[in-house]
């Protein structure tokens, strides 16, 4: 038997172990994007953070890590996919560190921000694998079908294990937690995954990396920003056109390089665009809601931080369980009706939690909204990747980890962004309605209407007189701008939904094998 056949042999025998390993990596840098949400009324408290810096604290992650997606996904195809995992895993073991021990929210952001350079490089090494491991198609879904179940399961899971770990100790302990479990995933991937690169990656494209990172990165910026600087105001509006500018610039110059960062050509084929519409529309929801509901437990319930993350596990464990589930039924019943529904059982989880109230009940309406959420997303996100890898041929599936992910974690920034955004929009201007009303000073008003921590805080030092009628209104304040929130994700999930009815086949096949006289050159090796 010769060298390469053993090493095939190898990994094929060890194929379920090193999927383990990979979900365990995805594992580490998903759960991060949510795993701070329990911790953010602790730390306003701590570091006196307002709402906008709290987003920031949770976006400085999302946005550096869909960012740079493209870019870290490129790197791996030029220089081993494995060795840039490692590197990334490695990275952000040193950045969580540093993030433990941060004593201000300057430093908390610029640490997260560069756990979200880290996660960009370990993040699309995962999928990217998932072909070159599992070479029999109905294994590969499975494969897949786990991957997305793990990456969705984490962001759910985030809120509980950080309630767990602030139950006991500080909040630095939320970061520390990841260098362990660094460790491990290093260790075992350079035992057992397999390298693969691009022996031909062609020249880096630089105008690309550039403007796609700065495009995206500026457009979170501005959304975040939005509420304080007024969405009309010279500074929102010229971010808005610079990032639009940016972005043109980067579909534009992707069709005309010869060696493109992303193959923006393959989003002409429907089937393609509409999956991942719907992977980043269903983690836009995701991101936005957990923010929104860790929030509501903490500051409008005022549960502990454990509490509050055992509360998100209905979430997760059925986001978690449906994923893999959803494969099998795609293999039944069809890519189309699996996705399409799956997304509008979502919606129907959204529009039912716009109608909360400040004291609805748990068991009996929070919990159906979530379970309607998770599973509409759990049955959706799994097939949807699928189908993302599946229109391409497999020799692209490099290109297909790269829009699959970037789409992910592009929808969450833009989740968090927009949903905080909506909420802190709102909130503010019916809480200044309210307290106006009330002959709260304006000087109280002004300092209260960007931070619900902040605002609570105020509302309990008026007279005694007053004092229950100005926390009741931050509460009400807060559930106006979590209703605008909800209806925004709705709709957003609405319109995945129908362009997955539109456009997914009823069953997905595998891409035939590319034209190298048509199509792209692929930035996976053969």
């Amino acid at each position: 038997m010769s060298r390469a056949a053993s090493q095939d042999s190898r990994v094929h025998q060890a194929r379920w172990l090193i999927l383990t390993i990979m979900c365990l990596s995805v594992l580490l840098v998903a759960i991060d994007n949510t795993i701070v949400n329990v911790a953010l009324p602790t730390i306003s408290r701590d570091v006196t953070a307002s709402t906008s810096e709290l987003q920031w604290i949770v976006d400085a992650y999302a946005m550096v890590f869909a960012g740079l997606l493209l870019v870290a996904g490129n790197l791996g195809d030029r220089f081993g996919r494995k060795r840039v995992l490692q590197v990334g895993l490695v990275l952000f073991a040193i950045a969580s560190l540093v993030a433990t021990w941060s004593g201000s929210v300057g430093n908390l952001i610029a640490s997260r921000g560069a756990m979200g350079v880290a996660a960009a490089m370990v993040y699309p090494s995962t999928l990217a694998t998932v072909p070159q491991v599992f070479r029999n198609r109905q294994e590969r879904a499975v494969a897949i079908g786990v991957w997305a179940g793990v990456s969705g399961l984490a962001i759910a899971l985030g809120p509980v294990v950080g309630g767990l770990l602030l139950e006991h100790f500080w909040w630095g302990s939320i970061f520390l937690v990841n260098v362990p479990i660094a460790a491990v995933a290093l260790v075992a991937g350079a035992i057992l995954i397999p390298e693969s690169k691009d022996p031909d990656p062609g020249r880096f494209d630089y105008v690309g990396a550039i403007s796609s990172s700065a495009g995206i990165g500026l457009l979170v910026w501005t959304i975040i920003e939005a509420p304080d600087n007024g969405w009309a105001s010279a500074t929102t509006l010229t971010g808005f056109g610079i990032a639009a500018i940016l972005l043109v610039l980067f579909g534009f110059w992707e069709t005309r390089c010869t060696d493109p960062l992303l193959e923006v050509r393959f989003f002409r084929n429907p089937r393609l665009s509409a999956a991942a519409a719907t992977t980043g529309m269903a983690f836009f929801g995701l991101f936005g809601f957990i923010f929104m509901i860790t929030l509501y437990f903490q500051l409008i319930l005022g549960w502990d931080a454990l509490k509050a993350g055992l509360a998100t596990l209905p979430y997760a464990l059925v986001m978690g369980a449906m994923s893999p589930i959803a494969m099998i039924f795609t293999n039944k019943i069809g890519t189309k009706i699996i996705v399409g529904g799956g997304m509008a059982l979502s919606a129907a989880g959204f529009l039912l939690a716009s109608w909360a109230e400040v004291d609805s009940p748990y068991w009996s309406f929070i919990v159906v909204c979530m379970v309607l959420m998770a599973a509409g997303m759990g049955l959706a996100t799994g097939p949807a990747t699928d189908a993302v890898l599946a229109a391409l041929p497999k020799e692209k599936s490099g290109v297909g980890s790269a829009i699959n992910d970037t789409t992910r974690e592009v929808g969450g920034a833009l989740g968090v962004a927009v949903v905080g955004s909506a909420l802190n929009s709102v909130f503010g201007h019916h809480l200044a309605q309210q307290w106006t009303a009330l002959n709260i000073p304006h000087e109280a008003i002004e300092q209260s209407k960007g931070s619900v921590a902040v605002a609570l805080t105020v509302a309990g030092s008026q007279p005694d007189a007053l004092a229950a009628r100005a926390v009741a209104e931050v509460g009400n304040a807060f559930i106006e701008g979590l209703r605008l929130g909800c209806y925004i994700v709705a709709g957003a999930i609405l319109l995945a939904s129908l362009a997955a009815w539109l456009f997914l086949p009823a069953r997905d096949t595998p891409a035939l094998p590319a034209d190298p006289q048509t199509e792209p050159r692929s930035s996976e090796a053969p």
